[in-house]
């Protein structure tokens, strides 16, 4: 048995793995691929430590630091899937897509989260040429251009307000005439002399050459279609975390976002720990999640070694 399985191989898992296998908690790893969400981003200007970096090298990188502490204290399964989770007396047993269960004292979730894609027309084409579901990673590259935001939340005012400090125009598309983003958020955005909201809007295709170069709309209402000119387009229309494989274990919001202690991202369940993007923390980029799964690990590692002075 192990002391703790780590399930996840994005910035969150990996930071975690090498964490634990500097403490030299008996761990596993259990992962599907390595880099998370930003695999498919062509350049990531904000991992710390780190100018630029296309989310290919990051997640290389990633693997390669994990599989420095690969050995005597840290297994890895990859790639598999985990299904489901067991909660035994003093263990948790975790299943697997293939090969037998894993059985540790403690479980580390980092699975992540995928963005909602935008299903029109051209919004696979252009997918990392033009449009994109990260304004952290790939907004500096728009500055001083047109840029479309698709979206009416809180993620939608953060990415526009975000773009407005390089972007030469910011127009911001929303479904509906009523916007979910917290008050204070759509008052700062709307202020800004460059930015632009369509209400009642229903998108219809993205278009474009080599790039993307404009996005064709339907006023909902009218029934009018335009065509807007832009170089860039942010989506920003919900995450889907990746944790229906657990069941009813552990708590989990509405959007089924794992529910944590933000002071040790414990869970519901006392064997359980969840960091990243599949948790319901405020904020989600790769920082983050990576910085959240260390104090996860540090609160584990505490939790696994009272256990143990208390036997």
């Amino acid at each position: 048995m192990y002391e703790l399985a780590i399930i996840g191989g994005g910035p969150a898992g990996a930071a975690a793995a090498i964490y634990a296998a500097r403490k030299r908690l008996r761990t596993v790893m259990i992962l599907e691929e390595w880099g998370g969400q930003s695999g498919v981003s062509t350049g990531i200007q904000n991992w710390i430590g780190t100018p630029n970096i296309s989310g290919a090298d990051l997640a290389d990188n990633l693997k390669k630091h994990v599989m420095e502490y690969a050995g005597e204290f840290l297994t890895i399964h990859s790639p598999v899937r985990a299904t489901g989770l067991t909660p035994k007396d003093m263990s948790v047993e975790v299943t697997l897509s293939k090969g037998e269960p894993v059985v540790a004292s403690a479980v580390l979730i980092t699975t992540g989260a995928n963005r909602r894609k935008l299903e029109v027309p051209g919004a696979e084409k252009y997918d990392q040429k033009g449009l994109t579901y990260c304004a952290s990673c790939d907004g500096p590259l728009f500055a001083d251009k047109d840029v479309a935001v698709i979206g009416g939340g809180n993620a939608a005012f953060e990415t526009a307000l975000q773009l407005l400090t390089y972007c030469k125009t910011v127009t911001l598309f929303n479904r509906g005439d009523i916007f979910k983003a917290d008050a204070i958020s759509v008052a700062a955005a709307l202020a800004h002399p460059n930015m632009h909201v369509v209400k009642n809007s229903d998108i219809l295709e993205v278009v474009g050459d080599t790039f993307v170069t404009g996005l064709r709309w339907k006023n909902v209402q009218s029934g009018k279609e335009e065509l807007l000119p832009v170089e860039g387009i942010f989506v920003e229309i919900g995450l889907i975390p990746n944790t229906g494989w657990t069941g009813s274990v552990i708590e989990k919001n509405a959007v089924g976002q794992i529910q944590v202690d933000p002071r040790t991202h414990q869970t519901s369940h006392a064997r359980i720990w969840a960091a990243g993007d599949c948790t319901n923390g405020l904020y989600h980029q790769n920082n983050i999640a990576a910085g959240d799964a260390v104090k996860a690990l540090e609160d584990i590692y505490m939790s696994l070694r009272t256990k143990e002075q208390a036997v």
